[in-house]
Order: C-alpha cells, then structure tokens, then sequence
C-alpha cells in the first residue's frame, strides 16, 4: 500500500472512530444507584454495561492514536518502515492495518 493510499484509509478510518467515540460517550456514563428505580440485576447489568463500554473505548483511543501517529510518519516521510528495527513494514501487513507501526517479527515482541 503506498502512502497516499494509506493516508485516505487512515484519514476515514479516523472519522469513522471518532464519529463512534462521540456517540459512545453516554455508555460509559455513571451507573445509577438509586435501587428504587433499577433492579439489582438491572443495575449489574447496566455495570457490566458500563465496564465494556468503557473498555472499547479505551480500545478505540488507542487505535486513534495509532492512526495519528501513522498520519505523522507519512508526512515525515517515514511510513512503513518498522518503529523497532528500521525494516519496512510487508505491503500485506500494511494492507489488513495501515496504522501499524512494527514489521510482523517485531510485533511479536511488543
């Protein structure tokens, strides 16, 4: 993959996570803990909710950084080369993730 082509995949690549992480920001509100109104159970589930929301928000910060940090590599100049070892990154490899920034031997080891 070159790098223009990486660029317009990373750039809507990145709209797309970033129009989910505003939509997602009420799921990872503060659970309500007036029992009166909400079930135990009710309220473990909205917990258990809350939980994996805020895990695949996590998720999804860490892959928008990614995707920033590869926009900056291309602009450098620097994109597909392996931030270990120096080695430029498969086309394959870019090709299934246009953010990654190790060659496959590397990534094993992060």
């Amino acid at each position: 993959m070159n790098a223009k082509a990486a660029q317009a995949a990373l750039l809507a690549e990145l709209e797309q996570l970033l129009d989910v992480a505003e939509s997602a920001q009420d799921a990872a509100g503060t659970v309500e803990l007036d029992q009166t109104r909400v079930g135990r159970l009710s309220r473990m589930d909205a917990m258990q909710a809350q939980q994996i929301s805020k895990e695949a928000n996590r998720r999804r910060q860490l892959k928008i950084t990614r995707i920033r940090q590869a926009l900056v590599r291309i602009e450098h100049g620097e994109y597909g080369e392996c931030l270990e070892c120096g080695e430029m990154i498969s086309a394959g490899r870019l090709e299934v993730d246009p953010s990654t920034p190790w060659c496959i031997k590397c990534a094993d080891h992060q």
